[in-house]
């Protein structure tokens, strides 16, 4: 049984950049093997990683839809069932120490949540191979409630230095809650903090709705940086104030 972890947040917090930062802690200490399922429909976790995705559990979805719509046969006889699962074992993109398996979005007609319980499903079936399951969860509430996975060891809410912010991931930990959703820790990071401190107003709201706080990122220059050039983000050097920030977080958590 692999380890789980998920991360969570309100849009705009920076939420992937850190994902990326959390998996390249986990291959760099070789923590590995890594499945990384980015569950966001926005899905570019693979930029901050760099790597390619030649395709997605949507796109996926919309061929076997259109195969069947247009008569067309499945090759060498296959089932559609056997077809799709034949194409979801291609969708895996390697990487250096992990895997990528991404979500998408589905462009057809039908339920969008058909192709989250694909990657459910998916999902449940790669894990047992890996040491460590990462899922970027879609920014919001919505996407815990589709049970991406059956268990969470540890849940990382992201949010930034507002009290907007921290209000709403405090709802996303009630949530999960209310859902009773199988997860074990839950802890805030904070994200952007400017000098790295947190002012009185923040540590209050965060007190407020008592949340775990483990560690807060500051605002580094060098993302703004790498990402206006389209460098990935797990080229940062060692002394990046995000990466030694996120390395620091990682060993709190002392995961196995």
């Amino acid at each position: 049984m692999g380890y789980n972890i998920a991360v969570a947040g309100k849009g705009g917090t920076g939420k992937t950049s850190l994902t990326g930062l959390l998996i390249n802690y986990l291959t760099s200490n070789q923590k590995g093997p890594v499945l990384v399922v980015d569950a966001d429909a926005n899905a570019n976790i693979n930029e901050v990683l760099g790597i390619e995705v030649e395709t997605t559990i949507g796109a996926i979805r919309e061929e076997v839809n259109q195969r069947e719509k247009q008569g067309n046969a499945f090759p060498g006889g296959m089932t559609k069932a056997q077809f799709l699962q034949y194409r979801l074992n291609t969708s895996l993109s390697e990487g250096e120490g992990y895997d990528l398996i991404v979500m998408g979005r589905s462009e057809g007609e039908g339920c969008y949540c058909y192709v989250n319980g694909i990657l459910r499903e998916q999902t449940d079936k790669l894990s047992d191979a890996y040491e460590y399951l990462v899922i970027d969860n879609e920014a919001g509430m919505e996407h815990l409630s589709r049970k991406t996975t059956k268990h969470i060891d540890k849940l990382l809410l992201v949010s930034d230095c507002s009290r907007r912010s921290v209000q709403a991931v405090a709802r996303i930990r009630d949530l999960a809650r209310e859902l009773k959703l199988s997860i074990g820790d839950i802890y805030l990071i904070v994200n952007k903090v400017p000098n790295g401190v947190l002012n009185k107003g923040i540590t209050e709201e965060i007190e407020k709705h008592n949340l775990n706080l483990i560690g807060v990122v500051p605002m580094d220059e060098m993302i703004y940086e790498y990402d206006s050039s389209g460098i990935p983000l797990v080229k940062l050097p060692e002394d990046s104030k995000a990466k030694m920030a996120i390395n620091d977080i990682m060993a709190k958590l002392e995961l196995k």
